[in-house]
């Protein structure tokens, strides 16, 4: 126990120290691969050991979902008393984002970062919420789970066979100057959820056919441990001397109007470059064969919907016409010195028009002596 309190200790001296580095406020996330590995718990763990050094913390929103370590360790530290909402009729509770502007504490702890506010507040989500107290210079402390990461919806939803509504993008989880991953064991976790320590026994046996699954759990587990050793690295890099840092990447994802196959490039390349720190675009290149007036009107929607997608993971979308979906690829890769180029499975209608003409070996041949990599995504 020494030695965890030590641990938080060290942890909160750290985040003092970045506090004081800049006006704009300091951004923490603690990520898990579950409910129940110990978020909030740890939160509340730094917030006491920041308190203990005189930082002015409040608490401005705490979920505890009833479970008595967690809610025995809220002890004495203020909160802010949260927004009441009659919504349905019925009453709920939010976090109140006016009133913690209001008291400008030096450090806020906000919750379940990933949630979706009610109808009528002022952001439709919470991490925008967040995102006006950094602005405002207030640092934040916040926590989520790995499934609620936008470009990992697509995986998620393939190991847990859950949609996942509640989700917050990758750009967000980049403002963080720390990403912490509390990392149990799935042994661990579910011996925890049998001991009735997250979730009361009503729940118990559901959640333990259904999500917390050994073979569910290590693959979660493996995603958190992933995206946590990604934003280490990004953080070495941006913190290198100059003209030490490796040759950025730049990725190029090729879409096509396929509405499910351009989703899986994009949230994909997302991942790649997130991984890297890297500056991505999406293109998209409309033969007559997709003209407007050619292809269906729910294609085109999609095609929108996707290019929206692509922007708000942070790509910087082109769309030209051409004759030639390779030669455009081969010159929008070298006019933007891209390093990769991401394009689906060859069955796929992208690498179909590709492959339909002779400038395919032109574009291998232009790849290799420029040093441009290719990934033929699945």
């Amino acid at each position: 126990m020494g030695e965890v309190m030590a641990d938080n200790d060290k942890q909160a001296e750290h985040f003092l120290e970045l506090i004081q580095q800049s006006k704009r406020g300091k951004f923490k996330i603690y990520i898990g691969m579950s409910a129940g590995v110990g978020k909030t718990y740890r939160m509340l763990q730094e917030a006491h050991a920041l308190r203990a050094r005189h930082v002015d913390v409040r608490i401005g929103y705490i979920e505890t979902h009833n479970r008595e370590e967690t809610h025995a360790l809220l002890g004495d530290l203020p909160v802010i008393p949260r927004r009441k909402v009659f919504y349905k009729g019925k009453q709920l509770e939010e976090m109140d984002l006016q009133a913690v502007l209001n008291a400008r504490p030096e450090v806020t702890i906000v919750d379940e970062l990933a949630h979706t506010n009610i109808e009528g507040s002022k952001n439709e989500k919470r991490w925008q919420d967040v995102v006006e107290l950094l602005d405002a210079g207030i640092n934040v402390i916040s926590a989520m789970n790995i499934q609620h990461i936008e470009s990992l919806n697509t995986e998620i939803e393939k190991i847990t066979g859950i949609p996942i509504r509640e989700r917050v993008p990758d750009s967000v989880i980049r403002m963080a100057d720390e990403v912490v991953n509390i990392d149990l064991t799935a042994e661990e976790l579910i011996r925890r959820l049998q001991e009735g320590r997250i979730y009361d026994q009503s729940k118990i046996e559901a959640a333990l056919k259904n999500f917390f699954k050994p073979d569910k759990l290590l693959q979660l587990r493996e995603l958190a441990l992933r995206e946590v050793a990604s934003q280490v690295e990004r953080k070495i890099e941006t913190e290198l001397p100059p003209g030490v840092a490796l040759q950025p990447e730049r990725f190029l994802a090729c879409i096509s109007s396929n509405h499910d196959t351009a989703r899986k490039i994009i949230r994909k390349t997302a991942r790649l470059a997130a991984y890297y720190s890297s500056d991505w675009i999406v293109l998209y290149v409309q033969t007559p064969q997709e003209d407007t007036d050619k292809i269906p009107l729910a294609s085109q929607r999609h095609l929108i919907n996707n290019f929206k997608l692509a922007t708000e993971l942070g790509a910087e979308v082109i769309n030209i016409k051409d004759d030639s979906v390779a030669n455009s690829i081969v010159r929008i890769a070298e006019e933007r010195k891209a390093t990769t180029i991401c394009v689906g499975k060859p069955h796929l209608d992208l690498m179909k028009v590709i492959l339909s003409t002779a400038i395919f070996n032109q574009l291998l041949k232009k790849l290799s002596s420029s040093d441009i990599d290719i990934i033929i995504l699945s």
